[in-house]
């Protein structure tokens, strides 16, 4: 009877959009924001319909990028950073709440290799790649003196938040992005579109597969034992997935390769190249996972990833 259900149903939307003439068309979307290129492809019977959607998308990606960007001066984010050590409470946005609350959540779970206050390094090490020197250990050492997750403190009843410590400054990186293709998503689902992608520059939410196709093919790469890049093909439907560490950039010192990626434990870059691609039931998960495994070594991610539900590694 179930079979027989589905069976019915497919062929009614079939036969509906053959009698009315609006066959499901592919329809593809870009926007520039937060650093990266966000894309959409939706299929719809109706090109005006599918830009209202896709602009909807977009406006809500520019709204995020006022309250996640750190480069921006005036965004909620940066505004809250620079009450650090006021011994003030700042009322925040719901967006701004949730990605600070969940983030703390994995801070613990991954015991600080993931760490939004890690600003002040972030300032430092792009300040140095600028640069294409390593900076002296005192400055590191510094900069780090002023992180430490423990140090956000959040009211929930009030939705307020206080940075306890002069200099905190957070950046979101590793899950701003995340929690911003998820809304997207919503924002799609709400239309009543089914099979739709969205990619925030290698994070990724799928819905329902394109028409005549089992899944959405996912290109990702993953580094074998030789420490190369190897391309592989992912079919996935309904599902998230996100990559870190596929961008890598690094400073050479004393022997060393430096990469962008901060370890918060140690004020560092990462020394060895990881590519760690997680799917997960959202975007949000899926990103903030696969920044906490490009940090820890093989013994460490066992260890966190037995404290995590619902992922998938490659």
């Amino acid at each position: 009877m179930y079979i027989k259900i589905i069976l019915h149903i497919t062929f009614f939307l079939l036969f509906s959009n053959q009698v009315t003439g609006q066959p499901l068309k592919r329809f593809e979307f870009q926007h520039q924001q937060m650093g990266t290129q966000f894309k959409i492809i939706l299929y719809h019977t109706n090109t005006n319909d599918a830009q209202t959607i896709a602009n909807q998308c977009f406006k809500k990606v520019d709204d995020f990028n006022l309250i996640f960007s750190d480069y921006h001066e005036k965004s909620e984010i940066s505004q809250l950073s620079s009450s650090a050590g006021s011994h003030n409470k700042i009322k925040v946005s719901p967006p701004l709440w949730t990605v600070l609350r969940r983030s703390k959540h994995y801070s613990r779970k991954s015991k600080g290799a993931f760490d939004i206050t890690i600003g002040p390094l972030s300032k430092l090490w792009r300040s140095m790649f600028r640069r294409s020197e390593i900076f002296d250990g005192v400055k590191i050492n510094s900069a780090k003196a002023k992180t430490g997750f423990h140090k956000i403190k959040c009211y929930p009843f009030s939705r307020q938040v206080k940075l306890v410590q002069m200099g905190m400054r957070l950046d979101v990186g590793g899950i701003a992005k995340g929690f911003t293709v998820d809304a997207m998503a919503k924002i799609i689902k709400q239309a009543g579109v089914k099979q739709f992608l969205v990619d925030g520059g290698g994070d990724l939410y799928v819905g329902n597969p394109p028409p005549n196709k089992v899944g959405w093919t996912i290109k990702i790469n993953t580094i074998n034992q030789q420490g190369e890049k190897v391309p592989q093909k992912l079919v996935l439907e309904n599902t998230a997935i996100a990559s870190s560490g596929d961008t890598y950039r690094y400073l050479e010192h004393e022997g060393k390769r430096y990469s962008h990626i901060i370890d918060p434990r140690t004020g560092y870059g990462v020394v060895d190249q990881k590519i760690r691609n997680v799917q997960a039931n959202s975007c949000m998960k899926a990103d903030v996972v696969a920044s906490i495994l490009s940090v820890l070594n093989e013994k460490e991610a066992n260890v966190f990833l037995k404290k995590v539900k619902k992922v998938k590694v490659f």
